[in-house]
């Protein structure tokens, strides 16, 4: 049988390693949008808010699990190799996904429905806090030089591609189905759909090939993984990867679940749902081309435009936010496009700064615990904030974190850089693949 070209094996390599993205972001807005259905499911109560903050005070138990995640799969990703980690990773978010899909509701088993729903997402939670890093530093070890951006564009455009599916199979089921139908099981769906594609995801897994990176530097050092040692050593790093993804954390706990969720409940039954396919189809094309262009001027100056860009849009969209098309597009759309600059650059960005013998824990750990503190308690906020009339204060919040990008490229103008790596042979000419030179 003859041997695949070394240039399918990276095509297939690097499919395997960014589809997790789109299956967590498939899993994350689906909980979303869905939540308005199955909120009171889980949570009864005469008040509509009081059942979706029990679905969101949910979510967000499940957001502060990452660091948990980011600690445990990224030092095994660092300690065993990238690929165990990725299959781990979304074992855990496909096992969650059927859970939630096939869990009985509060009138079946009273409390040990939400008591299941929240160990759904706890497990989901740990996947999501160690996929990112174990996913980012496979991919930047494999990419070519000069397009770890570009490559860095594939997770934002499977991201876009993720909430794009959920965002049309919702949109399907409520016009295919009415109020009635989609309480009782129509939510259910794309939970079941999630987790089905975590389970061919994990096959494909089963065929990845470890990087050469770790292979050749990282397998034997003594202290790869060690969280001791990258806190002692490594504070610096750690400090300008939090302020490198707080925006992104506070955002991303905010826009795909809460803006659709608010504004399902302005907007007439369905519109969200075409919102968010908008949105997502224009974003998708639009990701590689980002991606190119933050090769071409700069990670850091494209994550700076996009900062101070959304800071007005997005809280401008926020606070004026009706239930017209065209305002929902704004406000939504505003979100997603400093999404997708953040999450094209910060592979690159967070790569930079930590060495391949403790990348992943380092990437995982910093960007865990920021998306658990920031974006853990967004959705809760948001919706109090919402009942309370004092959604000023809230958007406030979130554009401090999404400004941190500037004193971050300044701090990264003033670190050390790192050395080249110590390869044993010639660096080869052409791009790296995971078969090794």
């Amino acid at each position: 049988m003859s041997t695949p070209p070394r240039d399918t094996t990276h095509r297939r390599a690097v499919t395997a390693t960014v589809i997790g993205n789109f299956i967590e972001s498939f899993d994350w807005l689906g909980y979303g949008l869905f939540a308005p259905f199955f909120a009171a499911q889980f949570f009864p109560s005469d008040n509509f808010f009081t059942s979706l903050l029990g679905a969101f005070a949910v979510l967000g138990a499940g957001v502060l699990m990452r660091p948990l995640g980011g600690i445990l799969l990224g030092r095994y990703a660092d300690r065993r190799g990238r690929r165990p980690a990725l299959m781990l990773a979304i074992s855990l978010m496909a096992g969650g996904s059927l859970l939630i899909g096939l869990t009985p509701t509060y009138t079946h088993i009273g409390l040990f429905a939400p008591l299941l729903l929240l160990l759904a997402r706890t497990a989901q939670g740990v996947s999501h806090g160690g996929e990112w890093p174990a996913a980012t530093a496979y991919l930047m070890e494999v990419a070519p030089r000069h397009r770890k951006a570009t490559y860095g564009s594939l997770f934002s455009l499977t991201t876009c591609a993720g909430a794009f599916a959920a965002s049309l199979l919702g949109g399907g089921l409520t016009a295919v189905l009415d109020p009635a139908a989609m309480t009782a099981w129509g939510w259910r769906v794309p939970f079941l759909l999630g987790g089905v594609l975590g389970l061919i995801l994990l096959v494909l897994r089963t065929r990845l090939v470890e990087t050469e990176v770790f292979r050749r530097e990282v397998r034997t050092h003594r202290h790869r993984g060690s969280l001791r040692h990258l806190m002692r050593t490594h504070r610096r790093s750690v400090l300008l990867a939090v302020l490198y993804v707080a925006g992104s954390g506070a955002v991303g706990g905010t826009w795909p679940a809460v803006v659709p969720a608010l504004g399902g409940r302005l907007a007439a039954p369905g519109t969200m749902f075409w919102v968010v396919v908008s949105v997502t189809a224009v974003m998708m094309a639009l990701n590689v081309p980002i991606g190119l262009l933050a090769d071409r001027v700069g990670a850091t100056r494209l994550l700076l435009a996009a900062s101070a860009l959304f800071a007005v849009t997005g809280s401008v969209s926020y606070l004026t936010m009706t239930g017209t098309f065209a305002s929902l597009l704004f406000t939504y759309g505003s979100g997603v496009a400093y999404l997708v600059c953040a999450t094209t650059v910060l592979p690159k960005l967070l790569t930079e700064i930590f060495p391949p013998t403790i990348r992943a824990l380092g990437i995982g750990l910093p960007n865990a615990l920021t998306s658990a503190v920031l974006g853990g308690i967004a959705p809760a906020c948001a919706a109090y904030a919402a009942e309370h009339n004092a959604s000023a204060w809230f958007i406030t919040g979130v554009m401090v974190a999404v400004l941190l990008s500037v004193p971050a490229s300044l701090l990264a103008r003033t670190a050390s850089p790192l050395p080249p790596p110590t390869a044993r042979t010639p660096a080869p000419e052409r791009p790296l693949t995971t078969t090794g030179s």
